[in-house]
């Protein structure tokens, strides 16, 4: 793109991709106009997926974006202020009763903040609900916490979770989500406050370029990174299916985009310099991690692999350390720091987002500050 298309296309609210034209090489976009490129990159990311049940969303948010950290800690704090109102004891047990469906990374560490949040933080917030009798529900369909993880490490992994009080129902799919329920299997369970972190799917992408891709709707790349057919179209990140050196997808995590971002950028250099054909892309696999509450992770670093507080601290210091700028990383670190030595989090404040439906407050309800 030129800067006066850069321009341009800034200048726009609310402007989206739609499609894509290969042959004239236009972005086309909401506002039906469109962008002409050189080079396009595509790395447009991924969204929840609820498993042919798109209705399910708006009682089981996920975790992608900022935004949904927000809502997530909204509905989660909410839950506590509706059950500290109300005298309906069925009702105050499904306010406390919180389920995380899908018990990968994102999944286990929700339900261990979650634990950590009733039983250390909040229970001195309120004074006619014991916060330490809420019930966190890890469900997973699968027959273990962690899959992705080695044996060893998803078994510390459960028992850590159990030690929080995190109940893990295993080899227990979600057959529907309600408004105040969750249905596993036959069983239904009262629940107000529901969230989804048991898959992904791919953007559009692959239907723009009408290319192939795989279950998860990624599109599948050739070892360049770029469309078959079409040597000007890269796509990376979560957009892309492509395989390491061994064989094995590479996995849509942040390094692994982080790494075709960097790998693309040296190809288009080239290109323009000299017309180098580049070498394939090689993923280099940093190793995985997983917190599981306070002072306690799991990390695994292929021969090495770590469990408890060393892979805590360990997880701790690598988020910071790929923190952008060193003002950046000594804030987070001070922090952090305060945080663990203090025992306190200061971050209870419920807000409301603007322009967006919510549930029906009870009766005299209004937003709160904890």
């Amino acid at each position: 793109m030129t800067q006066a298309d850069l321009k341009k296309v800034d200048s726009r609210h609310h402007v989206v991709v739609v499609g894509v034209d290969q042959h004239e090489k236009h972005v086309l976009l909401s506002d039906d106009t469109a962008t002409h490129y050189d080079t396009l990159v595509l790395a447009t990311g991924a969204q929840h997926s609820y498993f042919g049940h798109p209705e399910w969303e708006q009682n089981a948010p996920g975790l992608k974006t900022l935004e949904d950290a927000t809502t997530i800690r909204r509905c989660i704090l909410s839950a506590f202020e509706a059950a500290e109102r109300t005298d309906d004891q069925d009702l105050q047990r499904a306010h406390l009763t919180f389920a995380v469906i899908g018990a990968g990374p994102t999944g286990v560490e929700l339900a261990g903040i979650i634990a950590e949040l009733s039983h250390r933080i909040l229970p001195r917030e309120f004074r006619r609900i014991d916060t330490n009798t809420a019930r966190i529900l890890l469900i997973e369909a699968g027959p273990k916490v962690l899959p992705s993880f080695p044996q060893k490490l998803s078994d510390y992994a459960a028992r850590a979770l159990s030690k929080l009080g995190v109940e893990s129902l295993l080899g227990a799919p979600v057959t529907a989500c309600h408004a105040n329920a969750v249905e596993v299997g036959e069983t239904v369970i009262p629940c107000e406050t529901i969230i989804w972190a048991a898959g992904v799917q791919a953007s559009p992408a692959a239907k723009w370029l009408q290319a192939d891709h795989d279950r998860a709707g990624r599109v599948l790349v050739r070892p360049d990174l770029t469309v078959p057919q079409h040597d000007d179209i890269f796509v990376i990140g979560d957009t892309a299916s492509v395989n390491d050196t061994h064989d094995y997808p590479v996995p849509g995590i942040a390094p692994a985009a982080k790494q075709m971002g960097a790998y693309v950028g040296a190809v288009i250099r080239r290109r323009l310099r000299d017309g180098a054909v580049p070498r394939p892309f090689v993923y280099r696999h940093a190793g995985s991690l997983a917190t599981l509450g306070r002072r306690a992770a799991i990390a695994d670093f292929g021969r090495v692999r770590l469990m408890g507080a060393i892979a805590w601290w360990t997880w701790g210091i690598a988020h910071i350390f790929f923190l952008i700028g060193t003002r950046g990383r000594v804030a987070v670190a001070w922090s952090w720091l305060w945080s663990f030595l203090a025992g306190q989090n200061s971050a209870r404040i419920i807000t409301r987002e603007m322009n967006k439906p919510t549930k029906p407050a009870l009766k005299g309800e209004d937003d709160e500050h904890l």
